[in-house]
């Protein structure tokens, strides 16, 4: 079986016609619904999660990590921004429906 897994409107599903050359060369943005602001660091992401309610945590010095007191749910980013791929924008929208969309470029 080959293929790419593809998240598509709540959904993972395996894509048989795409390779993950195709797949991974389709550049990714996290985009912020209720300003329309392209996601572009950091700084921004945690003044937008902290905004939800999200508290920075500091259980590994490895990964940036943010959790939600009233929740179960962990987010963890690569401490690198320029690491920030679709997988860990994916999270994010899982985690926060109607406030984070994942585009291409």
């Amino acid at each position: 079986m080959s293929g790419v897994w593809v998240f598509k409107n709540g959904i993972m599903r395996l894509n048989e016609g795409v390779t993950l050359d195709q797949q991974s060369s389709r550049k990714k943005v996290l985009v912020h619904l209720p300003t329309g602001q392209v996601v572009s660091s950091y700084s921004s992401l945690r003044k937008m999660l902290m905004e939800l309610g999200w508290e920075i945590y500091y259980g590994d010095i490895e990964l940036l990590q943010f959790h939600k007191t009233s929740s179960i749910d962990l987010i963890s980013l690569p401490k690198d921004f320029y690491k920030f791929n679709s997988v860990y924008m994916y999270d994010i929208v899982v985690k926060n429906p109607n406030i984070f969309l994942v585009r291409d470029c």
